[in-house]
């Protein structure tokens, strides 16, 4: 099978790259999957319900997103009842104080029959907000996906320190079929099979402008940098373009066969 997994897309620059995307890349490289972190849509904060909708008919089968799933009030209970969409799986899970939504989900092939994927998402801690341990809140959702018959599984892990990214990635190695980066909207040049078949990189980069301080304005960015003052961070608007990654999955196996990555402006 072949997952296609688009990283950040930030405002509207960054959806209309992606929709553009998904149509020329999913004919030609057969597609069986198309995942995308969309906890940028809205105006790069958070993400609404209508967006949601909007692009699983446009052909995405799931959305995750991160430490901006929250930016939208309008999400939460969207969230507590789809399963499309995916928040960080090592958010606290007390029965006193669960959070809603979920961070794990098993979808159907709508191009060929018998093909199911499993998604997880999970956050790191680094410089991050102090979550669950996401090491281990992963390997439990993948050991229930085991026991479900799941042998395909794509994990998210949003997380700023690259460290992190890596050390996670070979922990999952042959636990998953792949561990894809988010968060930093840079692309790493660092995609590879880990020797026990899992796909891996340390951030797919953002979907949006890419004449932009990770798709913020350049001049807001600059002016944060140089007076330390509170901004009001505003997307660039100019031609967008996507970072993404294709993975070919061995669905017998649940190990890659390959990955490839993609970064290119669509106008």
């Amino acid at each position: 099978m072949k997952v296609l997994f688009f990283g950040d897309t930030f405002g509207r620059p960054g959806r209309e790259a992606v929709k553009i995307a998904i149509s020329q890349l999913v004919p030609k490289h057969q597609i069986d999957f198309v995942i995308v972190n969309g906890e940028n849509f809205a105006h790069g904060n958070g993400i609404l319900p209508e967006m949601v909708d909007e692009f699983v008919s446009f052909g995405v089968d799931v959305i995750t997103t991160g430490n901006h799933a929250w930016d939208q009030r309008q999400i939460i209970p969207y969230m507590a009842t789809s399963t499309r969409i995916l928040r960080p799986a090592n958010y606290p899970d007390h029965p006193a104080y669960r959070v809603p939504g979920r961070g794990v989900t098993v979808v159907d092939s709508r191009v060929r029959s018998g093909l199911r994927l499993g998604v997880v998402q999970v956050m790191g801690r680094v410089f991050m907000d102090a979550l669950d341990c996401p090491f281990r809140v992963a390997e439990r959702e993948v050991d229930r996906l085991d026991q479900l018959g799941i042998q395909c599984i794509l994990v998210d892990f949003h997380g700023e320190a690259t460290s992190e990214k890596q050390a996670f990635a070979y922990f999952m190695d042959g636990k998953v079929s792949a561990v894809v980066g988010t968060h930093s909207h840079v692309q790493t040049a660092d995609e590879r099979i880990l020797p026990m078949g899992t796909a891996a990189i340390t951030d797919v980069g953002m979907s949006g402008c890419f004449d932009s301080v990770i798709g913020v304005k350049k001049e807001v960015s600059i002016q944060k940098f140089l007076t330390k003052r509170p901004v009001r961070f505003e997307p660039a608007e100019g031609p967008g373009g996507y970072g993404a990654v294709i993975i070919d999955i061995d669905d017998q196996t649940g190990k890659a066969r390959s990955i490839l990555r993609l970064r290119e402006s669509v106008v």
